[in-house]
């Protein structure tokens, strides 16, 4: 739609209206191009038209030697780059395009949005080499493409690298400089790990519009459809070292939906240090994500590392206006992964910076089984308390960072874990041999500036908390010099091995408390109300941070799901764009400890503020205190919270 002074009436008039009109006349033939818009309310619009009108199914248009093709024969369709759309053009941006085969039947529509008008990129199969693929050449006149690519000088001036590809349902993926594609981001997630099966929604047309030779961003509308909703959205590509796609999303369903999934990450997790292969391996860890990061509206963090569990598990972190969550890729040493070929060690995190407040919901995770890495098995999404009614709009605008910069993502405030080790627990015997008795080990190393600048404080003690299947028998925390930071020692039985077992565990010191100077203390808040028992029982991130902390108050972890086999069906996520590359505590030693503290001093939890009390066995566990308590009557003291929270699940039958 053209908005111009064209369109006004012209009335008969005196010399200055004519004059106004012949300056009208002017500004339209040299300013329409100004005045083009074409935005997300366009895309918008169409989202809303569909979704009051019946999904219909699209139909795959693939001939047989193209629908039929193995993975090899479909990647040696290359296209060719002198072809790419505005390839003789000064823009620093091109598009090249995917053809259709294999899975990825059904054509896209692809426009290119100019200063002034809106242009189908039709498809042209003089666009591709077919290498040796035999195919009857009428066969690909009725054919369109799948998806498309971005490419850039990201990496050198003189050369443009692949920045950004769109390719299968509504995945897309982004890597930044010196970056290797690695996880997936999504327009939409449905139903995701529920026993009906998982819904994916797709992009079905697209409008890019053509950057000038100065421009250092893209601006890509995508419209989705989706048998129960549909979805328009504007993604704005800041190609860089950390490369940045601000997203503007207007949704609509068409039905209810049992999860609807906003600013969806999928992933890969084989094996890592903390759930080592089974089977013997170079390399330490396998995995394009290590673990889920999120940062609650109160400043809280949580981290939850990945496992590749044997049966499916589904975590949900309750969150009001979350400031960010992701899953990221932490420990950049090329040791911890050892393969020349894939470059895990360049693949990038992907962070969500949410804009403006998404109210009340959940932060879910899913964990699917996967025997190999061809299998994106990670799922992490944003799911609202509430649902629009169908054919309401839903607006959710977000910032992803694609990022290797780690560190640059945690709050320097407070410590983060660097690592988690799984290790067979074990003993030191009176002869230094040291004997396995049966339970299981995790080290945990907590580093950060905060924690670096503090030093060997002994006023810093580890609060841990699991559930009632476990016995924790080593709670045990030491100032690690190499890292300026500190190592927690858990060693745990666990009573029930076909039972999952949830473990939380951070830093904190008390300080005398001055008046006027308090750090806030994160705790657990006695106004908490207890979540009926539901089969997704969540583990839970904490309302805002209060300055003192009850005495008789106890947060309790609560567990997770993880359902046998057979329990749902249609859990695989797809591929998506991959597929187109291919406690008790320890007993201390008199000598050194004297005895802990009251467990009804203080009982701060970080990050379970609204936790549930449906596990009524859970047990917190302090670190034993270095020093005794004072005989007499001192300040008053307060908790302060040194690192993010470390909240992990062993998976059942491990």
């Amino acid at each position: 739609m053209i908005v111009s002074p064209c369109n006004a009436p012209k009335n008969p008039g005196g010399r200055l209206r004519s004059a106004l009109l012949a300056g009208s006349a002017l500004f339209c033939l040299f300013g329409a191009s100004q005045l083009w818009a074409f935005d997300l309310d366009d895309v918008a619009t169409k989202a809303k038209d569909l979704a009051g009108q019946k999904f219909t199914a699209p139909k795959s248009n693939l001939p047989a030697e193209f629908r039929d093709m193995k993975f090899a024969d479909y990647q040696k369709i290359r296209f060719l780059q002198d072809k790419a759309e505005w390839a003789n053009d000064k823009t620093p941006f091109k598009v090249s395009f995917y053809h259709q085969g294999m899975h990825f039947d059904t054509p896209v529509k692809i426009n290119e949005v100019t200063a002034n008008s809106v242009n189908e990129i039709k498809y042209d199969p003089s666009r591709f080499d077919f290498g040796d693929v035999k195919f009857d050449p009428k066969s690909t006149e009725n054919l369109g493409y799948a998806g498309f690519r971005v490419t850039y000088p990201i990496n050198k001036d003189d050369k443009q690298d692949e920045i950004m590809t769109m390719l299968g349902a509504s995945y897309f993926r982004v890597i930044g400089k010196g970056q290797v594609y690695g996880l997936s981001a999504r327009g939409m997630a449905i139903d995701t790990a529920m026993p009906s099966g998982e819904e994916f929604p797709r992009f079905t047309e697209f409008w890019i519009e053509k950057p000038s030779a100065d421009d250092n961003h893209l601006v890509i509308f995508a419209l989705l459809d989706s048998p129960r909703a549909t979805g328009a959205y504007k993604l704005t590509l800041r190609p860089g070292t950390n490369t940045l796609v601000d997203v503007q999303s207007r949704m609509y369903l068409r039905d209810k939906v049992g999860k609807l999934g906003v600013a969806p990450l999928t992933s890969m997790f084989l094996f890592g240090a903390n759930q080592p292969s089974k089977v013997l391996n170079y390399r330490r860890e396998l995995h394009d994500s290590s673990g889920l990061s999120i940062q609650a509206a109160n400043g809280e963090w949580i981290w939850r590392p990945l496992n590749n569990p044997k049966h499916l598990a589904v975590s949900s972190f309750s969150v009001e206006n979350p400031r960010g969550f992701g899953l990221l890729q932490r420990g950049r040493n090329f040791s911890h992964y050892e393969d020349l070929d894939d470059r895990y060690d360049k693949r990038p995190s992907a962070w969500i910076e949410p804009k403006g407040d998404w109210g009340k919901g959940t932060v879910d995770l899913v964990e699917i089984p996967t025997a190999d890495e061809t299998n994106d098995n990670i799922v992490a999404f944003w799911k609202p308390e509430t649902q629009p009614e169908p054919g309401q709009p839903i607006d959710f605008n977000y910032r992803l960072h694609w990022t290797m910069d780690e560190d640059a993502i945690h709050s320097p405030d407070l410590g983060w874990v660097k690592q988690t080790l799984r290790s067979t627990g074990d003993v030191k015997q009176s002869n230094l041999i040291r004997q396995p008795d049966g339970s299981v080990a995790y080290l945990v190393d907590f580093v950060g500036p905060n924690l670096a600048k503090l030093g060997e404080d002994p006023s810093i003690r580890s609060q841990v908390i699991t559930d009632d299947n476990t016995d924790l028998v080593e709670n045990n925390l030491r100032y690690n010099p190499v890292t300026k930071g500190w190592r927690l020692t858990l060693r745990l039985k666990v009573k029930d091995p076909g039972k999952s077992v949830e473990m939380r565990a951070y830093l904190l010191r008390e300080t005398p408390a001055e008046p006027g100077k308090e750090p806030a203390v994160i705790t657990a808040d006695k106004s908490d109300k207890k979540p009926a028992a539901k089969a997704d029982a969540k583990a839970v991130v904490a309302a805002a941070p209060v300055v003192a902390a009850p005495k008789d108050e106890k947060a309790e972890i609560v567990k997770t799901d993880a359902l046998k086999a057979g329990d749902a069906k249609d859990m695989k996520d797809a591929k998506g764009p991959k597929a187109d590359s291919k406690d008790a505590a320890k007993p201390a030693d008199a000598a050194k400890v004297a005895e802990a503290k009251s467990d009804e001093a203080y009982k701060p939890e970080a990050a379970l503020g609204d936790a549930a009390k449906a596990n009524k066995g859970a047990k917190d566990t302090p670190q034993p205190a270095v020093q005794a308590a004072p005989t007499q009557q001192g300040p008053d003291m307060i908790q302060q919270i040194l690192t993010e929270t470390w909240s992990y699940q062993l998976p059942a039958d491990e």
